[in-house]
Parts: structure tokens; sequence; C-alpha cells
């Protein structure tokens, strides 16, 4: 029987083909979500150090703003965040078309564009606080500081939302050609963002724009890494082989907090502000460079092949994959799937789509990208050290690691919905409890088991799961919708990412609250979560993609 058969049959083609192929393929395009964890996580260990080289220093609970920088600083941060939401609105604007076809996009797409030139007016000519105004000018710097910090994540919406244009143009394994060389660059370039300034603009922002250029490879990496290893996995298999990418994205996050431990202990703590963080930065180009090599040994996947006409290439990776007698019948079923290559992205209803947006948001408000990246401020806050936060830090990756593997051991045997709910039911209890502990002060060892408890619960839940779905759901023929999904994604990290700084520093909110309130947002987001997937959601295991994509033609 193919792996490719109808409804939810159990598939003997894993048999069949060859084992340690597959497992190769799997390998390779799992690097491009080791790279994803990697470029994502790298700066937790050197947010410290950024904020201070070049935003501002903390001295006894004063801040201290270089005068000669601070206006220009704030005054480039303004107009880069204006330029960024247009590059947003430009390939979102995209999407619209896309959806709604190219009149009602336009319609869409033109009060869209209204309504950020709108925004962007007011933003650019709001007067900068005084120097004198401590408490505005430390808000604005603590913007400018979640703008540097989530700069990457810019790059992901970009990077997200194209991904399904250069999938279906470019291929699948071109794709992550593109997104390994943004790999390289951004790490190179994050180096010595002064050195290779061709911008114009202050070196923060160089470096803002190469972290950019790394989020462009992130972005298109989270949706083909995942889609490349569903297209050639079987059935049976196939959600334990995609959550091994969220099992490399994990792993890559461990592997930097390592390395930036080690570079922390390479010097002193002035050391680590000046020069240590490039270090950790420019690491990634190793893992970029081996993926750009790796990838010159994959095939493109088989249904890519089909969609392009290339049977007998098609035809090929499918005999290695499921066997000869099986890859004929294979490829006539993908085929038959492929009759509307062209297909509007709402030919199966509105559903779909919303679905994949909802579990893309859903997988970020929860907060897991708080805990992942300014783990080491949320420590610092618990009264850790620099050294002792970055301890810590790899503490929370060996837990997401450990139990991203109980996910990759158990979604094909209890299936996609019993494990996000109970997850976001773990990370709801988990987040409004730590919230606690920071209101009441009471941070110590209890504070760290909740974040502790909080990270197994996405981990074995929403952090593979999450991806399994996405790239489950979508039918062939509209496979480039994905890009919505993802791009929502990319937003939904984004905005989180950039303004957790804004709530968690804020001196009104600390005072009330005591770096508290933001994770009680986060736990009330783990309860929608909940009710979303129960719900909305429907059941995914052990069906083939086919079986999927006829579900959906049902509920149209």
């Amino acid at each position: 029987m193919a792996f490719i058969d109808t409804g939810g049959s159990k598939s003997s083609s894993f048999q069949e083909g060859s084992k340690l192929y597959i497992a190769l393929l799997t390998l390779v395009a799992t690097l491009g979500g080791l790279l994803f964890g990697y470029d994502t996580a790298v700066v937790n260990g050197a947010e410290k150090s950024l904020v201070e080289f070049y935003i501002y220093k903390e001295n006894g609970g004063n801040y201290l703003f270089d005068p000669n920088t601070i206006f220009t600083l704030i005054g480039q941060y303004r107009m880069l965040m204006v330029i960024v939401l247009y590059l947003i609105f430009a390939v979102i604007g995209a999407q619209m078309i896309g959806l709604f076809g190219k009149k009602k996009g336009s319609i869409v797409s033109a009060v869209m564009l209204g309504g950020l030139t709108i925004w962007a007016i007011s933003f650019l000519t709001k007067a900068i606080p005084a120097l004198s105004d401590v408490e505005e000018m430390k808000n604005t710097a603590d913007a400018v500081k979640g703008f540097v910090i989530a700069s990457a994540l810019i790059g992901c919406i970009i990077g997200g939302a194209s991904a399904g244009f250069i999938s279906k143009s470019l291929g699948r394994k071109n794709g992550l050609f593109i997104a390994a060389v943004a790999f390289f660059v951004s790490a190179v370039g994050a180096w010595r963002p002064e050195t290779f300034n061709v911008f114009g603009t202050l070196p923060v922002y160089s470096f803002v724009i190469y972290r950019i250029i790394g989020g462009i490879g992130v972005g298109i990496a989270s949706m083909i890494s995942p889609v490349y290893i569903a297209e050639i996995a079987p059935a049976k298999v196939r959600g334990k082989l995609v959550s091994f990418n969220q099992f490399a994205i994990i792993f890559g996050m461990l592997v930097i907090y390592f390395v930036n431990l080690i570079i922390a202990r390479q010097g002193n703590e002035q050391w680590l502000i000046t020069d240590g963080w490039r270090y950790m930065f420019l690491s990634g180009a190793i893992p970029a460079a081996i993926f750009i090599i790796l990838l010159f040994f994959v095939p493109e996947t088989p249904r890519y092949l089909a969609l392009k006409g290339k049977d007998e290439k098609a035809l090929s990776v499918l005999e290695k994959i499921a066997g000869k007698e099986s890859a004929k019948t294979i490829l006539s079923d993908i085929k038959s799937t492929l009759h509307e290559a062209n297909a509007p992205w709402l030919s199966y209803g509105f559903g779909v789509i919303l679905i994949g947006i909802l579990l893309s948001v859903f997988q970020q408000a929860v907060g897991i990208n708080v805990v992942l990246y300014y783990a080491g401020n949320i420590f610092r806050n618990m009264g850790a050290s620099t050294d002792s936060s970055l301890l810590q830090t790899i503490i929370v990756g060996i837990v997401n690691l450990t139990f991203t593997v109980v996910a990759i051991v158990t979604v094909d045997k209890f299936g996609r919905k019993p494990l996000m709910i109970i997850g976001s039911i773990g990370m709801a209890i988990s987040m409004i409890a730590l919230g606690f502990t920071f209101y009441t002060e009471h941070v110590g060892i209890v504070a760290l088991i909740f974040m502790l408890f909080y990270t197994a619960a996405f981990a074995m839940s929403w952090g593979p799961v999450c991806w399994v779905l996405l790239a489950e759901i979508f039918p062939n023929s509209i496979r480039g919708a994905l890009s919505i999904a993802v791009a929502a994604q990319w937003i939904a990290n984004w905005i989180v990412s950039l303004t957790f700084p804004m709530m968690n520093d804020n001196v009104w909110l600390t005072n009330i609250f005591h770096h508290g309130f933001s994770y009680w947002i986060y736990g009330i987001m783990g309860i929608l979560s909940a009710i979303f997937m129960w719900k909305l959601v429907p059941e995914t295991k052990g069906r083939t993609l086919e079986s999927i994509e006829e579900l959906w033609k049902k509920k149209k």
C-alpha cells in the first residue's frame, strides 16, 4: 500500500522504502530548524550587552544615556520602524491579494495602507523626550531596546510571508538554500556591524539590518523545512518526522545557550559588553556553512517535482522513499490532487486559513519566546548574576529539549488535539502562577519551577505539534497559503517580543505589579488557546495529506 493512501489507513510503505534515505533527508531539512533555533535564541545571551553597548547603562537604579547619540538613536529608530512596517505591509498586502483576489485584496490593502500612513505621520512627528524626563526617556529607550532585540523577527515576518511564493516558484530545496545563505550573511554582518555598515545608519541599526537578513532566513526555513519533511514522509510517521524539525529548533537553542556561556566565560563583564557578544553571533556562520554544503546533496520533493511536471524525477525520488512497487501509485495519487495547482487560496473556504492563522498566533501569544529570548533578563529580575542566569537558561533549554522528545514519541500515538489542549492548560497555570510569584515578590526557586513547568508544557504540545498541524492542514493546491499562517506567527512573535520590555520594564507597571503583569496576559492566552483547540481544530492523526484535503472539501 502506498504511503499516500485514502482516509486514515495504515501504510506499510515506510518498510518498503529506504528508512536510511528518509532519515538522511529529514536530518538535512531539520538543519533549517536548527539554524532557526540558533539564530533566534543567540540574542538571549547578548541582550544585556547589546543594551549597555548601544542604548543605555544602568547603575544602581539610575539610567545613563549618552547625550551625544540618544536623540539620533531615537530618531533613526522611528524612521526605521516606519520603513519596517511599510515593508511588512508590502508582503501582507500581497498576501491579501492572494487570499481575496486582486480586486477585494487591493481594497483591503488600500485601507491598511491608509491606516499605516496616518500612524506613521503621528509617530514620526511625536516629540522626543527631554533628557531631564528620565522616566519617559527610559520608556522610549525600552521601545528601542525591544526593536533591537526583536529585530530578527522583522525579517522572519518578511521571510515567512514570502516563503509560499519562494517554495512554489523556486522549489522547497532552493528555498532552504536561500535561507542558509541568509543565515551566513547575518552571522558575519552582526559580528562586525560597524565594519560592514553600508547603510548610512548608526552601527546599532547596521546590526539590526543584518539581524533582519538572518530573520528572513528563519522565516523561510520555518515554513519550508517542515513542508519538505511532510512531503517526503510516510503518513504514519509524518507527525514524528515533522516533530523532529521542532526538536532541531530546540536543539539549536540549547547549543547556542552553551556557546553563549562558553563565550561569556572567556572574559570579564566589560569584555562581554564590548566584544563577547560579537562572537556569539559569529558562531552561527559555522552551522550555516554546513547547511549550505549539505543542501547540494538532497533532492527536490516529489510533490514539487510533480507540480512542475517533472514526473520522471519525482518517480525516482519516490522509488527511494517508498520502494519501486509503490512509487507509481503514489505519484498517481499526488497528481490527482494537483489539478488545481493555481487554485485561489479560498478554494477550500476561509476555515482552513483561519485555523492556520489562529494556530500560529496562539503559539506565540502564550509567551514562549519571551522565555526563550529574555530568559536571562527574567532570571536577573529574580536576582541572578549574568553567569547564573546563563546557566539557568541552559536548564530551560534542557527541559525544552526533553519534553520535545515526549511530543515526538506521542504525537502519532495520542493525536494532535489532546497534546495541544493539555499543553495549553499547563502553560496557563504556570504563567498565572509565575505572575503571582513576581507580584508577591517571592521569586526564588518557586518561580524557576513554574518557568520550567511552563517550558515543559509548551515543548510537549504547541512547540512541535503546532508545526505538524500547519504542515498537514493546507491542501496541496493551496499549499502556498501556509505562508499567511507563517507570517501571522512571526507578526505575533514580533509583537510579543517587542512589547515584553515595554511591559516588563515600564516604571509604572513595575511599581504596581513587580514584573508580574505580562505573565498574566500570557496565562489568559493559554486558556483561550485550549478553547480554540477543543472547539475548532480537527484531529489529523493517521490521515494522509490527501485525506485531510478531502476533509476541507466536505466542510466547504
